[in-house]
């Protein structure tokens, strides 16, 4: 996978290791890496050309308060911010965090309170949602009568594919699965409460766990505007699309134009890189009660 280079992160910075759709991974030391969130947006798998201004460090800095808000429930890798880190950029320190390394389980844990995107489609389809049969008459943004697990495998290049809970426990075995998905819920449910007191749904999310030391331990990032759906509670009515703090804005946009979902994506007009923009910052807002820095 190879993009143009992030103006933001080419100051000094350690060996660049990897760079991913939205991430770029920097060498530290044999345990330690740094984690840079970048401006960079994707959508159905693929990078958009044209970059969100301060979406990094909205990603970077609301991770940084999942993480402690939910150390309680799963260990993650999280060593500590790069703001305090005056040798770095400043561009950087915003939207760093110092990590530990860990042995990556090559699934995506998805958790969905609520029936909208791929999981609606299959449901008109099938009456199902990975693999598993769901009671009928549910319409758009309906919430399931208790959240679900439905993993997709994680594709390096390429789009990710929903699998069935049977296909996740015969790819790592069914111990695994069992615990990844009570952990997966039991995220979801701590976090969607939690959200609910700020006014904002969180219909889904995708979760990514890893081990460390021998210990399963939740990676990357957690309960963003880009790996989350999140919805405007005080607007929340099923039977439609609902208004939201994430990147459907972005999905909705790009549904509207003439493009297979394949690379290469359309550029974005300025109208919606600004609206964007100001969704993540306001979600960002209303969750931690802060101010971005």
């Amino acid at each position: 996978m190879t993009f143009k280079p992030d103006v933001l992160t080419e100051s000094p910075l350690p060996h660049l290791t990897y760079r991913g759709k939205v991430r770029d991974t920097h060498d530290v030391d044999p345990d330690t890496l740094l984690m840079v969130s970048t401006d960079r947006i994707s959508a159905y798998d693929v990078v958009i050309p044209t970059p969100i201004p301060g979406k990094g460090a909205v990603l970077n800095q609301l991770s940084l308060f999942w993480f402690d808000k939910t150390k309680h429930i799963c260990g993650n890798h999280l060593i500590n911010s790069a703001t305090e880190n005056l040798a770095l950029p400043e561009t950087v320190r915003r939207r760093g965090m110092y990590v530990r390394k860990a042995d990556r389980i090559d699934i995506e844990c998805v958790a969905r309170g609520y029936i909208t995107g791929s999981a609606m489609a299959e449901y008109e389809l099938t009456g199902m949602v990975a693999g598993e049969t769901i009671k009928p008459g549910m319409v758009e943004a309906d919430a399931f009568p208790t959240p679900i697990f439905t993993p997709a495998t994680k594709a390096e290049e390429g789009h990710d594919e929903n699998i069935s809970i049977s296909q996740m426990a015969n790819l790592i075995g069914s111990d695994l699965t069992e615990r990844l998905k009570n952990l997966t819920l039991e995220l979801y449910n701590f976090s969607h409460n939690f959200a609910l007191t700020k006014e904002i749904i969180i219909a889904d999310t995708k979760l990514e766990f890893g081990f460390i030391d021998g210990q399963l331990t939740l990676i990357d990032e957690i309960l963003t505007p880009d790996s989350s759906r999140f919805w405007d509670a005080t607007k929340y009515q099923p039977g439609k699309s609902q208004a939201n703090f994430d990147k459907q804005f972005v999905r909705n946009w790009l549904t509207e134009q003439d493009w297979n979902r394949e690379p290469p994506a359309p550029p974005l007009p300025e109208k919606i890189v600004s609206r964007t923009s100001m969704r993540y910052e306001e979600a960002f807002s209303k969750l931690t009660g802060s101010t971005l820095q």
